[in-house]
């Protein structure tokens, strides 16, 4: 899929821009093939990209010092992922991030980017914007994750992000949403009986 179609209309639900300025903003991105299970970040290297996901899906995690892992986030087609800690300040990463399918994906280095901010406002604004959805996405985040009971994060999953569900592995959901494969599996299985009923 060399198709750049939906990282274009991608670009131009946040900035509009010329012929000409499209192709340079798209030039700095560099298209790649990524198999399932690879690593594209790894704790204790620096984030070297930032990365938008045409097809497939990946899953960035933290683990702790029981050897637990904590999913941070899940990104398919139309979303971005990296060690963003990492990748803004060049040092090293504190997250893996896996290939949970066999993507394509386009990737953006941090001098590259810095170099597209500079040179035209409508670059940095399309940067800025792409930044403050991904705040505000992460804001949600942790309010439902102190706020809500783990059946109601459960459900607003399955509500939010139906498509997402059926792709991603039980115990990667389970981690995200900070419970156990063994408990999310009770969850799903009351769900089942009450649609039953």
């Amino acid at each position: 899929m060399d198709d750049l179609s939906p990282f274009i209309k991608y670009i131009q639900r946040l900035v509009t821009l010329s012929p000409a300025d499209l192709a340079e903003f798209l030039a700095g991105f560099k298209l790649k093939k990524v198999k399932k299970k690879q690593f594209i970040i790894q704790p204790d290297f620096i984030a070297k990209h930032r990365t938008y996901i045409l097809q497939g899906a990946f899953r960035s995690y933290v683990v702790d010092n029981e050897g637990i892992e904590h999913t941070i986030q899940f990104a398919i087609e139309d979303w971005w992922i990296s060690d963003i800690n990492s990748f803004l300040y060049q040092k090293p990463a504190t997250m893996f991030v896996v290939a949970l399918e066999d993507s394509i994906v386009l990737q953006i280095d941090f001098e590259t980017e810095r170099h597209l901010k500079q040179a035209k406002h409508q670059f940095e604004t399309f940067f800025r914007m792409a930044a403050e959805r991904t705040a505000a996405f992460h804001q949600r985040r942790i309010i439902s994750t102190l706020t809500r009971t783990a059946e109601e994060r459960y459900s607003d999953f399955l509500e939010t992000y139906p498509s997402v569900a059926q792709r991603l592995p039980q115990y990667a959901i389970a981690s995200y949403l900070g419970m156990t494969t063994e408990f999310l599996s009770k969850i799903r299985n009351h769900k089942v009986r009450k649609k039953l009923k």
